[in-house]
């Protein structure tokens, strides 16, 4: 079974509810640079080097996505990456821990 993360906005909401990460176009530009996208403009599945992300159908902004390691080998210095370039947080579902990037 491929481990899963909840990928978050490190900002707290202030209604209550989930922060918004970004806009759909802002996380696709964000995730550019780390040869992470979608195999096809409006996807709503970003491809990246042993990762996949699913972002919520028919939601902008964006206030969560599932990071799902599709290639353990190489998945986990992309993963540190992105959380240490794009300052996201990410939770592990399993053990409610956060991963320091």
């Amino acid at each position: 079974m491929n481990q899963t993360f909840v990928i978050l906005s490190p900002e707290e909401s202030r209604t209550g509810g989930l922060a918004p990460i970004g806009t759909r176009a802002e996380i696709v530009k964000a995730l550019e640079p780390l040869n992470t996208a979608p195999e096809r403009p409006g996807e709503e599945v970003l491809w990246g080097p042993g990762i996949r992300i699913d972002l919520p159908p028919e939601k902008d902004p964006v206030d969560q996505m599932l990071l799902t390691v599709v290639e353990e080998e190489i998945a986990f210095l992309v993963i540190m990456r992105i959380g240490r370039i794009c300052q996201w947080r990410m939770l592990d579902p399993e053990t409610g821990r956060e991963l320091d990037a």
